[in-house]
């Protein structure tokens, strides 16, 4: 109801121009939108989780709409150093996706080669490396197509019980319960486990590895995406942020050491995994040689931001296209939000 609400409020300030006097306003003038994505989908993934992943043709329509609305779409280190410059063009915007899913390489770039525009892709190096499917989203992934199914628990980890997977609250609680089991296994035990998920939950699994479903791109693809003129850069080696200095550090280290040796190039603009961050970081992201910083927090970038907390606009199939628009615009950052209204 609060977003139908949100909607009908805002296609009124379009009607009545409002939206158009702010996009032409200095204070558009002065701010940065940094598009945030997640993934692109393969398949069924926009229906698994909507606010991570949207459908191709959908994308593909939010990139025509930057199009026709004249946005500004620059690299975003570019884009950083002219909002602090004071420099920035009429109706600025970055495009960058979080994490390195292997969709990213079959449908996002694509896509926005079509287009022309500059994108960053935040790179986890692990799963790159380590060529299988990454162990959260996937075991996320196969409970919810198993969802007409009872999974029993103890036939993969030592504890836990029959559990009907119908409702979402249902597949969270025994997603925590494999999480709380798996600590000691390794990165092999892990794919095993989930390959044994799957056959329990008459899953095709074969299917899905061959589709590369919840995989990183390769390094050969990092490599290819790079020379294409992709620019990757930091988000942890393991998609973690301990709050210990020195684990911290060595996520930074190590993640940027795995770009240099796919792409020559030095990484210097990070993302907090799953938009996590802590003020105590902030110092440890300096001392790494980091200039740059997102998070998820909702809203503009301008000269008054911490360039280590630089906010985003998450985009997803929850946000309409009258929401997107509006961002666009920036009327819906001019507006003021509630947390609960947030998109």
């Amino acid at each position: 109801m609060l977003k139908q609400f949100k909607q009908a409020t805002l296609r009124s300030l379009k009607a009545v121009r409002v939206s158009t006097l702010v996009e032409k306003s200095r204070w558009r003038r002065q701010r940065l939108m940094i598009l945030a994505y997640h993934g692109i989908s393969l398949d069924d993934e926009h229906l698994w989780s909507g606010t991570q992943y949207m459908p191709a043709d959908m994308f593909r329509a939010r990139l025509q709409s930057l199009e026709k609305s004249g946005c500004t779409v620059m690299p975003l280190a570019h884009a950083i150093r002219r909002l602090y410059e004071n420099d920035l063009p009429e109706k600025s915007v970055a495009i960058t996706f979080d994490d390195g899913t292997d969709d990213f390489y079959q449908r996002a770039w694509p896509i926005l080669k079509e287009f022309g525009f500059p994108v960053t892709l935040y790179l986890t190096t692990y799963y790159s490396n380590y060529n299988r499917p990454v162990f959260d989203l996937m075991c996320s992934y196969l409970l919810w197509k198993g969802r007409a199914q009872t999974l029993n628990l103890k036939e993969f980890i030592t504890r836990g019980s029959k559990t009907e997977l119908h409702s979402d609250t249902a597949r969270a609680a025994a997603l925590r319960e494999i999480h709380a089991g798996i600590q000691e296994l390794s990165a092999a035990e892990k794919d095993g486990l989930i390959t044994s998920l799957a056959a329990h939950l008459n899953i095709d699994y074969q299917s899905l590895i061959d589709q590369r479903i919840m995989h990183n791109v390769t390094p050969e693809e990092v490599r290819q995406l790079a020379a294409d003129g992709v620019d990757i850069q930091l988000h942890t080696h393991r998609h973690r942020t301990p709050k210990d200095r020195q684990l911290f550090i060595r996520e930074i280290e190590d993640n940027r050491r795995s770009i240099q040796e796919i792409t020559g190039s030095f990484a210097t603009h990070f993302c907090y995994p799953s938009g996590k961050y802590d003020y105590a970081f902030l110092p440890w992201l300096r001392e790494s040689g980091v200039t740059s910083a997102t998070t998820c927090e909702p809203g503009f970038a301008s000269r008054a931001s911490n360039p280590l907390l630089l906010p985003r606009v998450l985009d997803s199939c929850t946000l309409s296209p009258i929401e997107f628009e509006s961002w666009l615009t920036g009327i819906s950052a001019a507006l003021p939000r509630r947390a609960d209204l947030r998109t």
